[in-house]
């Protein structure tokens, strides 16, 4: 074999493994595969240097790495806004369709298993990133080349992020458990546990084993100039990747609802697991309009299959102690499958409900499990009681330090301010990633450093040295400086991230970030009357800022002189100009974005709206402006093209 040969019988190798793993279309038999790949191989072992990127033998994994590095996605990877009945849909759709009116739907399956993105440049595979927070994720690119469906090179040479779902299919996640028990391993619970494990695998040829399988649902940075979702897509799927069981173009409410029936009622019979439908804005540039709230895109949503029940015997109640005190009781169950997840324990939110609905041990309950919701019981089944059941005795003594609990009829609560649940807890929740994202401070290392008396609260945390963790038992020298270098990295943290590290009851991270924008370094001066005027902070929120503040504040000013958080800049007032106070509505194609316009008149002290009405001051339009200017014209709205925008600024 010579080297055109090689490049020959390469390129065919690669036909019939498209064929097979993404086509689902074998075109040739294993003996004839197998006999070219051998080909391949001896003539590779014998020319090394002749080794081409897409050779099918760069596909084995044989690599074992010592853990996987950080790696940053060029473009966020954004969690998806759940929905679950009709009624949700139809109010998402009010919503969407007041940003913009003149939209269709691209919808498919939601697939459940391990989100992934793919950065190919020069077209060929760069990195292979496992979620992670959405902005930082694994470097997994090794185990990403041994899974079939991802090519390792495309026609596309412009850098482009393209994203997806790694699954396993249903009949071969059979098949890895069959192995696993004959091995005498632990079973995976479900494919997507089996899938994400298998990606995360240090040593590749176990990845490689797994036969793992790439779907891809969109794209992040990428230079494509489609204006229709569906149509990018399509692109997508023309350099190689793998298409989805079902798609649709959808026009409203009751076409999306027809496809969601076809989907929901066939899953069983596709051959990965399902967990809803995902319904995306069609029209790109209706996507950059709409934008993104804090957590999620305006312009996509994810509609979920119906729960599942099923029923179980309720074994035990067991108690755990959050961060402020609150006791929770939580419901450990006989191991039941449900959908593919073995579940053992369901929430009972508080004790009221226990007595409530007269939870019993021993009992026979209907638990439900919707997506990714915590399984919760909803029905006691009191017909098939024997007698032998047990009535539940509401706890008085805090389950982890022994002291008198509070009880606030639907709460009860540990005061111990020294309780180790709720010292360990308050520490993991200020280290987590949405507070200071503080590396290395995990549940057993905050539960070593109580333990040993070196950590009694979070301020502790930052009088921590080197000598002082080298006394522990398991921390070495590397550990420890890490562990170091990563408390003085918080310091310096936005103040936003402050507010939510310390943990009050009610405020996550938008109202985090809403008290940062009103009030700076003065949120714990604000008023209840002041909290009240801001967006999204309601009467329970307010109280529980004051009662918090005033436990606390010595703490928190402490607390904020160690860490020097950055303060927000506060938005000047916008000056006078012919668009302050006013709604603008953009549409058509302008010399820049509508997204850097959009953001130019906001700061003018403009509302920019997606839908034209009678309350629209003005209509700034550029080419193709469609039926929003026609609306406009009808309603006497004022309209400008950007050139005379531009004029009376």
């Amino acid at each position: 074999m010579n080297l055109n040969e090689y490049k020959q019988v390469i390129k065919q190798l690669n036909i019939y493994a498209h064929h097979y793993y993404v086509l689902d279309d074998p075109i040739t038999t294993d003996e004839i595969y197998d006999k070219l790949y051998h080909e391949v191989l001896d003539y590779e072992e014998l020319n090394p240097d002749d080794i081409l990127n897409n050779s099918p033998t760069q596909r084995v994994g044989d690599v074992v790495s010592d853990g996987f590095t950080k790696a940053p996605h060029l473009s966020r990877m954004w969690s998806l806004e759940d929905i679950f009945d009709s009624s949700g849909l139809e109010k998402w759709l009010i919503k969407t369709y007041k940003l913009d009116e003149n939209i269709t739907f691209y919808s498919e399956p939601k697939f459940d298993g391990a989100s992934l993105n793919l950065i190919y440049k020069n077209g060929e595979l760069y990195q292979g990133i496992t979620r992670g927070d959405g902005e930082v994720g694994e470097l997994i690119t090794q185990n990403v080349k041994t899974i079939r469906s991802i090519p390792l090179t495309i026609e596309h040479k412009e850098l482009i992020e393209i994203r997806g779902e790694v699954v396993i299919f249903k009949d071969d996640f059979q098949k890895i458990n069959e192995e696993r028990l004959k091995n005498n391993e632990a079973v995976f619970a479900n494919p997507r546990n089996a899938a994400a494990g298998s990606l995360r695998q240090l040593d590749s040829s176990v990845s490689a084993s797994r036969n793992l399988v790439f779907l891809p649902y969109g794209v992040g940075v990428n230079t494509l100039k489609h204006k229709l979702l569906s149509d990018k897509m399509s692109y997508i799927y023309e350099l190689g990747f793998k298409k989805p069981p079902i798609s649709r173009i959808c026009k409203g409410f009751d076409e999306i609802e027809s496809i969601y029936e076809i989907m929901k009622n066939e899953r069983d019979s596709y051959e990965m697991l399902l967990d809803g439908m995902v319904i995306k804005v069609n029209e790109i540039s209706s996507q950059i309009d709409m934008g993104y709230t804090v957590k999620v895109p305006r312009f996509s949503v994810a509609y979920k299959f119906p729960a599942i029940e099923k029923i179980t015997t309720l074994k035990e109640i067991i108690l755990q102690v959050g961060r402020t005190g609150a006791v929770t009781p939580v419901a450990i169950v006989e191991p039941t499958d449900i959908d593919g997840v073995v579940v053992e324990r369901a929430t009972l939110h508080n004790f009221d409900e226990i007595d409530r609905k007269d939870i019993r041990l021993g009992d026979k309950v209907i638990i439900l499990r919707s997506g990714d919701v915590i399984p919760k019981i909803i029905k006691v089944l009191t017909h098939e009681r024997n007698g032998s059941e047990v009535k539940f005795e509401r706890p008085s003594v805090c389950p982890v330090c022994g002291s008198e609990l509070l009880d606030e009829g639907v709460l009860l609560k540990c005061q111990n301010l020294s309780c180790e649940a709720r010292v360990v807890n308050s520490i993991i929740y200020f280290a987590s990633k949405p507070c200071l994202n503080i590396d290395g401070l995990g549940v057993k290392i905050v539960e070593v450093l109580f333990q040993s008396g070196l950590v009694k609260n979070v301020i502790d945390l930052f009088d921590l040295t080197l000598e002082k963790l080298l006394e522990l038992d398991g921390f070495k020298e590397k550990k420890s400086q890490n562990l170091l270098n990563s408390l003085e990295s918080a310091k310096g943290c936005d103040y936003w991230r402050f507010i939510n590290s310390l943990g009050i009851e009610h405020i996550g991270e938008v109202a985090s970030k809403t008290l940062s924008d009103n009030f700076g370094f003065e949120f714990i001066d604000a008023t209840k009357e002041d909290m009240l005027k801001c967006d999204g902070i309601g009467e329970e929120m307010a109280e529980s800022v004051l009662e918090f503040v005033r436990v606390n504040r010595e703490i928190i000013l402490e607390l904020q002189n160690i860490l020097k958080p950055k303060e927000p800049l506060k938005k000047e007032e916008a000056h006078d100009n012919p668009f302050k106070g006013k709604t603008v509505v953009l549409t058509g194609t302008m010399s820049k974005s509508r997204g850097v316009i959009k953001e130019m008149l906001e700061n003018l002290g403009a509302k920019v709206s997606g839908s034209v009405s009678k309350k629209t001051d003005f209509l700034i339009y550029g080419e193709d402006a469609g039926s929003k200017y026609d609306k406009a014209m009808s309603l006497d709205v004022k309209c400008l093209n950007e050139d005379e925008m531009r004029e009376l600024l």
